[in-house]
């Protein structure tokens, strides 16, 4: 049976082939040497305070169009003046309608680490993340086997950046541990159906070790949410749909940190 991420997955081959054969490897390392060095997010997502990664995010496969964006830095800017610590672009076409383009421009605008995400395959696009200056990756355990994630795993840290390893069940949290993971993404949303059941997260946060960082994605559209999460074991939550519809994104985006930061949530996220 043909699932979705199946589905995405080979659009994705389609335009990384031709992308491959506009910019050779060589070209990408060359502009990726002239890049900052990467920013290290992780002493802003497992601090004490629960923290928030703003997407920049279109549209998707189970909403269909989200918000217009036409001007990704400028929303940029508003998550990062609004406290957002980490800033995620999504740059995949077909589906969520993002780009390079978006990454570039992000890149520009704001001093906060940037996430590209997107479903990452091949070495190649690892490169050309660090080449548009992108400072962590998603890995999704579910479009990868065992020997193709240790080796994007160890790609992106050779590079300086953070991979986001996220996964779904049980299987796939052990292999993303077995891979060296330490950033672990518990995403709610089933990649295969598209359901989303914010039990997931509940039910895996308690099976990672300390020691490592868990990023709640999916099902999120309150700040009670996030106190959810953070009873829930999250270090910090991925958020796009709920932020980049609304009306005011930046003060969306406060209001999450508001929660994250307030004392009860604090103590529910240490304990």
């Amino acid at each position: 049976m043909t699932t979705v991420l199946d589905q995405i997955l080979v659009g994705v081959r389609e335009d990384l082939a031709a992308r491959q054969a506009v910019t050779s490897l060589d070209e990408l390392k060359r502009v990726a040497a002239r890049q900052d060095p990467a920013k290290d997010p992780l002493p802003r997502l497992s601090g004490a305070e629960v923290a928030v990664i703003a997407e920049v995010k279109r549209s998707s496969p189970s909403k269909g169009a989200i918000a217009d964006i036409p001007d990704p830095a400028q929303l940029a800017r508003a998550y990062e003046e609004g406290g957002a610590a980490v800033i995620s672009v999504l740059t995949e076409g077909r589906r969520f309608g993002g780009s390079l383009d978006d990454l570039d421009a992000v890149r520009r605008a704001v001093d906060l680490p940037v996430l590209r995400k997107d479903f990452i395959v091949s070495s190649y696009q690892v490169w050309e993340a660090r080449a548009h200056g992108a400072d962590l990756i998603l890995l999704i355990v579910a479009a990868l086997d065992d020997n193709a994630l240790i080796a994007l795993i160890e790609r992106t840290e050779s590079l300086g950046m953070t991979p986001l390893v996220e996964v779904h069940n049980t299987q796939e949290l052990h292999r993303a541990l077995a891979a060296g993971a330490k950033l672990i993404g518990i995403n709610a949303r089933n990649l295969k159906t598209l359901k989303v059941d914010r039990r997931v997260f509940a039910e895996l946060a308690p099976l990672v070790p300390a020691g490592h960082a868990i990023v709640a994605e999916s099902g999120l559209s309150s700040p009670q949410d996030l106190a959810e999460y953070a009873r829930s074991g999250a270090n910090a939550v991925l958020v796009g749909e709920y932020l980049a519809s609304s009306p005011n994104p930046g003060r969306a985006v406060a209001e999450l940190v508001a929660m994250g930061s307030h004392p009860s949530v604090r103590q529910d996220h240490a304990g």
